[in-house]
């Protein structure tokens, strides 16, 4: 061990003196829009003399060593001037960079401000990720006037929804809970709005979206299936500038400006929707449903500051709710159901120098629903919610341009409170049981260090160690043989109840075959201590988290990944085969027949059972990024299954969100710089189903016998929407008096309609189904009949989107 430790340390100072020795010099600095200040992402820097180049990080700094030399340095993004510098490093140097917008290619247009190098795709090491460009999701047909990040996420291969109307997005065979979602680096527990219609995500606000599904880096933690990083605009830091829309269903709102011109800017965007308002003249005021009404609405905030030329200071927040109540005035029956998230954060970001830099983050994120429900002087109420507290510190080492270095640590206290219920009848409160709150530490430090081998191979290799601690005030009730509440242990505040760790390896590499295709792989072990239990068939917001505790286990589970990427014609086609498999263990679902309240009194934990999963499958993905016509197909072959001890004596059976076929085409077509059309068409085989098989009766009861679990599949998806987009001409002439010549200028007032038809052809898409008894079981005319439930039809609308 001696001896090993020597070795080590000796060969540390041997690389050492070795990076020392050598000449070489750094080029460092930020990359920002020229128009506003806005920091830039996934620049590509390239020296082309010696086939050198990186790209800019999230916060569009970037750094290049290189040996001592004159050099021309070109700066390369998507929708921007290619920027060449000839620069003479004779000593390290910091050169801030400001890129203008190809105004040639765009003629003034809403330009690429977001997205991956054209190359990015063969030649990133990362494997199983998608990048969103804000301009290409804006171009797609709107659902209610609304697009939408997560939609549009769903659009691609390996992404799905379990079916209209649903919650959330399932990645791989994932369950919804099994994605991280973040925002600016925040935990988003529920980040969908009008039961999964729209996403909490205003596109006016965001900067970009990334969706990674495998080889997930070392820093990213407590989730098995995906890491979703929603990052919003830093607001323009050069002038103040209006951004907006008015739909037929709801309007958004967006202002940006600086605080200090060019140190500091802000950014508040809102948006509300008014089905209340548009609806009540259609609800008859003596009618069943006078009372029922629907709204959300969501406002983020945005601000930072540059308080010197290595440090600046961000502040973030997002607040969002939902409310819909449901009423009878006929038989004085009434739900309220509210629910909705508060999300904010703090961050401070330092240069130590133009290699190392670090990141610090204080955050907090609130989610609560409720249930309310009331008839005559009866009143019934659920509400289940969670909290965390967290905090982060990452450091970033970059030695040269071809490696590096990140580690830190994170930290999340989580409050949990699964089910809280209460009932009353005029002044009487009945004991129904409360609940109880449950605390939980959360924490972690990682390292990963991304490097090339040569030059055509490159790996990015990560550890991380979980540690998770169930800590009091806790109370375990112990039930006696007939289930009554017997004994119990209370522990005191702090006091730890159980505590589990996961080492969680990670890893992708990459193999360049040649410069336009490359071999990828990437495995990740991952480890997940919060759980979600999905109680209702119908999408609404009733799921209830669950900590883990002294008897419900943390997730875990593994994943690898295979893929093939090959570009054409320039970068302009861009082709991928991936294939994955997956298994996951201590998977989460209620027992047979069972409500959350049942066991409120006691241990709402004792109502869970756990198992274990796995998913295989197959993604295709081409797709044309440049020209007048862009778009996408994407294709997903893939099986998923579950099994759990009180479940169908453990037999493997179909998740309900098993799919085996999965498509989308997308597409773009710009006939002029003034008129932009879009379709997408996606096909879907059916959400796995139980259904009745037989029925019998028992002492003069009607019983009914079930098929296997999910044996059963609703009707295939499909549905094609459309949409066309009318822009106003961007430019204006005016008369110079000094030239007495005509000239073109950029308008400070830009607008757009857009015109979305969803589900163009009608279908009938299932809901839900439902079992119907029809004629009499003594005169033997009974028969069951599956019935399907479908909510939209043809759904034109219209949305009038400006900017000044």
């Amino acid at each position: 061990m001696q001896k090993g430790t020597q070795i080590l340390i000796l060969l540390f100072f041997v690389l050492l003196s070795t990076s020392l020795n050598a000449q070489n010099y750094t080029l460092s600095g930020v990359i920002t829009d020229h128009s506003n200040g806005e920091s830039l992402s996934d620049v590509k820097i390239v020296v082309p003399s010696i086939n050198k180049g990186t790209y800019s990080s999230a916060d569009g700094f970037y750094t290049l060593t290189l040996p001592q030399g004159e050099y021309e340095v070109e700066f390369r993004f998507i929708g921007y001037k290619t920027l060449k510098k000839t620069i003479t490093l004779n000593e390290s140097k910091k050169i801030n960079i400001s890129l203008k917008t190809d105004e040639n290619t765009q003629d003034f247009e809403e330009v690429t401000v977001r997205g991956e190098g054209r190359d990015e795709n063969v030649k990133g090491t990362q494997v199983g990720t998608i990048k969103l460009e804000m301009d290409e999701i804006k171009t797609l047909p709107a659902f209610l006037g609304e697009v939408d990040v997560i939609k549009t996420l769903q659009l691609m291969p390996g992404v799905q929804s379990a079916s209209e109307g649903t919650q959330g997005f399932y990645v791989r065979g994932g369950g919804p809970d099994q994605n991280l979602v973040l925002l600016d680096g925040t935990h988003v527990y529920n980040a969908s709005h009008l039961f999964g219609f729209f996403s909490v995500f205003n596109v006016d606000a965001i900067k970009d979206v990334e969706l990674i599904k495998a080889g997930i880096p070392a820093k990213y933690g407590g989730r098995l299936s995906s890491v979703l990083n929603v990052n919003t605009n830093n607001g323009n830091n050069k002038r103040f500038g209006v951004t907006g829309g008015i739909g037929l269903i709801s309007s958004r709102l967006t202002v940006e400006g600086p605080i200090v011109k060019d140190k500091g800017s802000f950014l508040i965007s809102g948006r509300r929707t008014y089905l209340d308002v548009v609806t009540k003249p259609f609800i008859p005021e003596d009618g069943n449903f006078s009372g029922t009404s629907y709204y959300f609405y969501d406002l983020n905030l945005k601000l930072n500051y540059k308080l010197s030329d290595k440090d600046k200071i961000y502040i973030s927040g997002y607040y969002g709710k939902d409310d819909f109540t449901f009423s009878t005035g006929s038989e004085d029956f009434k739900v309220d159901m509210p629910w909705g998230n508060a999300v904010g954060s703090i961050r401070w970001s330092h240069l130590f120098s133009d290699k190392f830099f670090m990141n610090t983050r204080a955050s907090v994120t609130d989610y609560s629903f409720s249930f309310i429900s009331s008839q005559d002087d009866f009143q019934f109420g659920l509400n289940s919610g969670i909290r965390d507290y967290g905090g982060s510190v990452e450091f970033s080492y970059l030695p040269n341009p071809r490696h590096r270095i990140d580690f830190g640590v994170d930290y999340l206290y989580h409050i949990l409170t699964p089910v809280s219920v209460s009932a009353n009848q005029d002044d009487t409160e009945f004991d129904v049981g409360e609940g109880q709150d449950i605390f939980g530490h959360e924490s972690a430090i990682f390292l990963s260090d991304e490097f090339n081998i040569t030059e055509d191979w490159s790996v990015h290799a990560g550890l991380r160690f979980s540690m998770y601690h169930h800590v009091g005030p806790f109370t375990r009730f112990e039930d006696d043989v007939v289930g009554v509440n017997d004994s119990s242990t209370t522990y005191n505040q702090g006091e730890v109840i159980a505590d589990y760790n996961f080492l969680e390896p990670r890893i992708s590499t990459r193999y360049l075959i040649d410069d336009k295709s490359s071999i990828k792989l990437g495995w990740n072990r991952n480890a997940q201590y919060i759980h979600l239990a999905n109680l209702s068939a119908v999408s609404l917001p009733t799921d209830i988290w669950y900590p883990t505790t002294d008897i419900l286990k943390p997730q875990y589970g593994w994943q690898g990944s295979l893929g093939y990427f090959r570009n054409f014609k320039e970068n302009t086609y861009e082709t991928s085969v991936e294939v994955y498999y997956k298994e996951m263990n201590n998977l989460v679902a209620f027992k047979e027949g069972v409500l959350p309240q049942d066991n409120a009194q006691s241990n709402t934990d004792n109502l869970l059972t756990q198992g274990e999963g796995y998913s295989y499958g197959v993604e295709f993905f081409i797709k044309k990024s440049l020209g007048d016509f862009t778009g996408w197909i994407g294709y997903t072959l893939s099986k998923t299954e579950r099994r759990f001890e009180e479940i169908m004596d453990n037999k493997y059976f179909p998740a309900k969100y098993d799919r085996r076929h999965d498509l989308s085409v997308v597409a773009s077509y710009e006939l002029s710089k003034r008129w932009t059309f879009g379709a997408s068409f996606v096909y879907a085989t059916g959400n796995s189903i139980t259904l009745p098989v037989s029925w019998y009766l028992h002492n003069g009861d009607l019983q009914f016998e079930f098929e296997d679990r999910n044996a059963s599949r609703m009707p295939a998806y499909h549905r094609l929407d459309l949409s066309v987009t009318w822009f106003d001409k961007p430019t204006k002439t005016i008369y110079n008096e000094e030239t007495g010549e005509e000239e073109t200028k950029k308008k400070r007032f830009r607008h757009n309609f857009n015109l979305s038809v969803y589900n163009v052809y009608s279908r009938q898409n299932p809901f839900f189904l439902f079992v119907q008894d029809n004629g009499s079981a003594a005169s033997n005319t009974f028969q069951l009949s599956v019935q399907q439930v479908s909510l939209f039809p043809i759904l034109p609308s219209i949305t009038w989107n400006f900017e000044f």
